[in-house]
């Protein structure tokens, strides 16, 4: 894996309101303020019409070859197609989406 500086790193506005979820729900003041520090140093992506536009076509694509993924994994796997992007995951939901490209860091090649 070659290095990477915050700059090479974006997240989708999904995924934020998913960690700020999990930081609120577990009541943990320091999980809270290692998360937006963590949100303070890499760019948020933005929900927007292209990200729609996919989101409406991959998910008839899903529901035709039978596949299912959770609520907002259906709006962050689009959103990465949508802007080009690779996802970085060990959640395997993401590899039924064959227009996705996926890493998974936790595990070493």
């Amino acid at each position: 894996m070659t290095c990477l500086t915050p700059g090479d790193v974006c997240i989708s506005s999904i995924t934020e309101a998913e960690l700020l979820y999990g930081a609120d729900k577990k009541k943990s003041s320091r999980l809270k303020e290692t998360i937006q520090e963590f949100l303070n140093t890499i760019t948020i992506c933005d929900w927007d019409s292209e990200a729609a536009a996919t989101y409406g076509e991959l998910r008839a694509a899903m529901e035709k070859r039978g596949k299912v993924m959770g609520d907002l994994d259906q709006l962050i796997a689009p959103h990465a197609i949508s802007r080009r992007t690779t996802i970085v995951t060990n959640d395997r939901a993401f590899r039924m989406v064959q227009e996705l490209t996926v890493e998974d860091w936790t595990t070493t090649s």
